[in-house]
């Protein structure tokens, strides 16, 4: 057993039971090992809980880096597609992640921040676009991880609008951008 093994049968324990059922006891009975084990390679639940969120965001954090030659607008809402992809990919993938701190992530994120400041978005509004983005997606993630479970849905009126939760976040993702577009400088 090694840390990425806990973490990956951590992330399947997820899928099956969802987040509020996670725990050290049911992951230590899973793993075959005694619950205190787990305490080697995790000090306390949170700790576990931050790797796997980190684990999880693997597809996004592995795509590519945005080029000089990448068109801003085009880049901003790819990047923000694949955050949302990569959320949906694990059950309650949003609450998982949402309140992390993308720590391993901090080189690409200047990565991307520099890209956008050298594609002439203010590096304020860069700043401000890609937290927005990321609230956004998250939320978005969140409610249509929650409108997902079966039986809890309302009863709503005959006449009220049906919204896909992939058009609805479309919409929002362009209110977006085009709330950034006048800012350019380039």
């Amino acid at each position: 057993m090694n840390r990425e093994t806990v973490v990956a049968e951590a992330l399947k324990l997820l899928d099956e039971v969802g987040l509020d059922a996670v725990s050290t006891r049911k992951l230590a009975k899973r793993l075959g090992v005694e619950q205190p084990s787990l305490y080697w390679y995790f000090r306390t639940k949170k700790d576990l809980l931050a790797a796997m969120a980190q684990a999880a965001m693997a597809p996004h954090a592995n795509a590519p880096l945005p080029t000089p030659e990448d068109d801003w607008r085009e880049w901003f809402l790819d990047n923000t597609r694949s955050f949302r992809r990569t959320l949906l990919m694990r059950r309650d993938g949003a609450r998982l992640h949402a309140g992390s701190t993308p720590t391993a992530d901090l080189d690409r994120i200047r990565h991307k921040m520099s890209f956008l400041v050298d594609s002439g978005v203010p590096e304020r509004d860069a700043q401000v676009a890609m937290l927005t983005a990321s609230r956004f997606t998250v939320g978005s993630v969140l409610e249509e991880q929650a409108d997902s479970s079966p039986g809890d849905a309302p009863d709503l009126p005959a006449d009220s609008p049906l919204i896909d939760p992939e058009s609805a976040f479309e919409a929002g993702l362009s209110l977006i951008v085009d709330g950034l577009t006048p800012h350019i400088t380039a």
